[in-house]
């Protein structure tokens, strides 16, 4: 598989504590880190960045950071299925930004379900998710511009 230079420095200029190892991408909110399995791990690059960029919409939760929150108690409820669909919708429009075209990933269809659930519930939501995950791309777009400013100093 080949790196993309362009998304890898994107993702570095982040800064966010990414984690290589394992099987499982997720974002542990209480330890504010990304685990991600081994680039190598993955069916081709573009499914490697597009993950890490749906475990990074999930880091701007944070409340450090964006303080997202929908009421989230526990895996699967409908705050899940919104911060799944915020992630989602984020990763989409990063892999846009970075001129990426990953294919679909197998969970998306056990998401789906949820996601048609919440989206059945407020006919409103998937306004809201795409608010939200735009908010997200911004203030991981925004950090880049931080790295260059500090770079020129």
């Amino acid at each position: 598989m080949q790196r993309n230079a362009l998304a890898d420095e994107f993702f570095a200029a982040v800064s966010a504590d990414v984690r290589h190892g394992g099987d499982r991408a997720y974002y542990t909110m209480a330890e504010d880190r990304v685990q991600m399995p081994p680039f190598e791990a993955f069916r081709d690059a573009e499914s490697n960045y597009a993950t890490l960029a749906h475990e990074l919409t999930h880091w701007t939760r944070h409340p450090s950071r964006l303080k997202r929150d929908f009421g989230r108690k526990r895996w699967g409820d409908e705050g899940y299925a919104m911060e799944e669909l915020v992630a989602e919708l984020g990763a989409a429009f990063l892999s846009a930004d970075l001129d990426l075209t990953p294919e679909p990933r197998e969970d998306h269809a056990a998401y789906i379900g949820s996601w048609l659930e919440v989206l059945k519930n407020d006919k409103r939501a998937i306004f809201t998710a795409a608010s939200h995950a735009q908010r997200a791309a911004d203030y991981l777009n925004g950090l880049q511009a931080s790295q260059l400013a500090e770079a020129a100093e």
